[in-house]
């Protein structure tokens, strides 16, 4: 049964050595995104509501508008 087992040392090898995933392109939206948000409180005074809408156009393109309003 012992035999049946995968070693650990060799499987957490392999998992050390697998190819990593880029997440530069989602980590570059979210420091947009944020950017976004205090430009928009520097604007309009103060908290701001956000509203999206979304739509994928027929080339593919994912498009998402995003509307700030000031809490009041």
């Amino acid at each position: 049964m012992a035999e049946d087992k995968p070693d650990m040392s060799v499987l957490l090898k392999e998992v050390a050595e697998s190819p990593k995933r880029d997440n530069s392109v989602y980590h570059k939206a979210m420091a947009e995104a944020r950017q976004a948000f205090e430009d928009a409180e520097s604007a309009l005074g103060g908290p701001v509501e956000v509203r999206t809408k979304t739509k994928i156009k027929r080339n593919g393109d994912y498009v998402v508008k995003w509307t700030f309003r000031r809490l009041d």
